[in-house]
């Protein structure tokens, strides 16, 4: 007698009696599950999982496709596990460092001292192409902590097993990839085969991985230039390589060696450094004629704090810094533009009022008086309320907003009396050699956190908006990011260990029963990988206060 298992599958809203130890790759054809696109994970009782699971007991699941983002992620694992084999399989002495995503793709480097040219580049690709065509398995294995931290080190692996060494996991797993292991910390495709888009090529002093595009998945990004980005991400780098804080298992080595308190301190001083930088910058420009600077950058990035701590650096300088916010030239409620679903799209251009913008900038520079406008969140109305501004001596304007680099907002206004400042949360610690950071996972848990102890938004309703958000600013703002004049980076590398104690209560409260829990518990693992800390020793100027609080500074 075959024993069978209820499961009931969201995608076609029916249930089924399979067989047990379905394998969910299995079930697809069983429910007659279709999508123009690929599909590489399912939601498991709103748990991401991959495709090999195998079914033992009831369970909902929802198959997701590479329109997703956690499936596209499961992608880029999993081809990020077949690069890294086929660089061993072709070239034994070198590495592969994945370090950031850029360019639409993924930078990466091939280390130590290896001669890549395009014969060798060449002969990874096709290594990589005779992989996809075995179709071979990822093998998932777990064992005891200590017996897999010592065959990473054994391999020469030390990256992954210093990080499970320092994180409080009793069993670890890693995956076998023909004879090959690696390390990564959510899943994978159930075989190589499903691979099937991808491209390597030479990329500014290294290479760029190129994967499937997001919102249409059946052909490669095309690759856009994105020097700026990239070189602020080198000199971060740079500064964790001298640091010796590579990745997050060394991260976690200096807090259980008590060494926390230092590493606080650097990265503090280095980003006081970098604000003090900028700010000599625009006061050489100044003199040339500058004076309006625009600070652009995607949502929680503290764009806020560096300008309130810019504006302090500006006075050292004797300059008067005077600040503008371009949230209150929002037009009234009942004039915002719809999104394509017809919700009210406060992220477009067109929900600031261009003209009036536009009028009193111009009026300023030509040294008229003019009154600010008030948005009023709670009225959804624009006041005045006798606020008027004249720009004197030694004044420079500071305009903060999502849309400060958009040619469209910036055209009227003379390039030589404007600076344009990017910041963004480029998160470059990564968990290991082939397991970064997103800088998107960053921002998501500083607006959760400040959602929760400010706005009073679970992390669920959070979580929730993301999405629209996520939308948003690649419309609006990561096409202009290469326009600023300069970049300035706002995570600190310290500060997810930070994050985690005031994250993990909020995580935690979202119901299993909801579908943002499998984006709750993705979080929560990742958060466990980092040793606590308490933010007790961060200096109430740092950036980290605006969300975790205790800033000396009024928002």
């Amino acid at each position: 007698m075959i024993e069978t298992v209820r499961v009931t599958c969201v995608n076609t809203n029916t249930s089924k009696d399979v067989k047990i130890g379905s394998s969910l790759e299995e079930l697809i054809d069983l429910f007659g599950v279709e999508s123009p696109y690929l599909f590489v994970n399912a939601k498991v009782n709103n748990r991401t999982e991959s495709l090999a699971y195998r079914v033992y007991r009831p369970k909902t699941v929802e198959f997701v496709d590479l329109s997703d983002t956690s499936a596209m992620n499961t992608y880029v694992r999993s081809l990020c596990f077949i690069l890294a084999k086929a660089v061993d399989d072709v070239l034994p002495a070198a590495k592969v460092y994945i370090e950031h995503a850029v360019s639409k793709g993924y930078y990466f480097q091939i280390e130590p001292d290896v001669q890549v040219g395009e014969k060798e580049l060449d002969a990874i690709r096709e290594r990589m192409r005779a992989i996809v065509e075995a179709d071979l398995p990822f093998e998932q294995v777990e064992e005891e902590t200590t017996k897999v931290v010592e065959l990473f080190r054994e391999r020469g692996m030390n990256d992954k097993a210093t990080l499970l060494e320092t994180s409080d996991f009793l069993y670890s797993r890693y995956y076998k990839l023909d004879g090959y292991i690696d390390y990564f910390y959510s899943s994978l495709t159930p075989s190589t085969g499903y691979i099937t888009m991808f491209d390597i090529q030479p990329y500014n002093g290294g290479y760029l991985l190129r994967v499937p595009r997001r919102d249409h998945p059946v052909e490669l990004e095309p690759e856009i230039q994105q020097e700026k980005l990239l070189n602020v991400y080198r000199e971060h780098l740079q500064f964790l390589k001298i640091s010796k804080l590579d990745n997050v298992g060394d991260l976690n080595r200096a807090i259980q060696n008590d060494e926390i308190s230092t590493v606080i301190q650097v990265a503090e001083a280095y980003q006081s450094k970098q604000i003090a930088e900028i700010a000599e910058k625009i006061t050489r420009g100044y003199k040339e004629g500058v004076r309006v600077v625009f600070i652009s950058g995607p949502s929680s990035s503290g764009k806020t704090t560096f300008r309130k701590r810019l504006e302090i650096q500006l006075l050292v300088n004797m300059l008067k810094p005077i600040g503008v916010s371009l949230d209150d030239y929002f037009v009234n409620r009942d004039q915002t533009p719809l999104d394509e679903n017809g919700e009210k799209d406060y992220e477009s251009l067109y929900a600031l009022d261009l003209k009036l913008f536009e009028k009193q900038m111009l009026a300023l520079l030509h040294g008229e008086e003019i009154e600010l406008p008030f948005y009023n969140f709670v009225t959804g109305k624009r006041e005045y309320r006798g606020n008027m501004l004249k720009m004197g001596d030694n004044s420079v304007l500071i305009i903060e907003g999502i849309h400060g680099l958009n040619p469209e907002l910036t055209d009227h206004i003379p390039a030589d009396k404007k600076f344009l400042v990017y910041v963004s949360a480029l998160t470059t610690i990564s968990l290991d050699d082939h397991n970064w950071i997103p800088a998107s996972d960053n921002r998501l848990l500083r607006r959760m956190v400040r959602d929760y102890r400010y706005r009073g938004y679970s992390a669920q309703e959070t979580i929730s908006r993301w999405s629209s958000v996520r939308r948003g600013e690649d419309k609006w703002i990561f096409p202009y990011q290469e326009n600023a004049d300069v970049m300035f980076n706002s995570a600190m590398l310290y500060e997810l260990a930070a994050i985690r104690r005031h994250a993990e209560p909020i995580l935690m409260q979202v119901p299993r029963t909801v579908s943002e829990y499998s984006e709750a518990y993705r979080l929560l693992k990742f958060l466990s990988y980092f040793n606590h800390i308490t933010d007790e020793e961060l200096p109430p100027t740092s950036l980290l206060r605006e969300f975790l609080g205790g800033s000396s500074f009024r928002y």
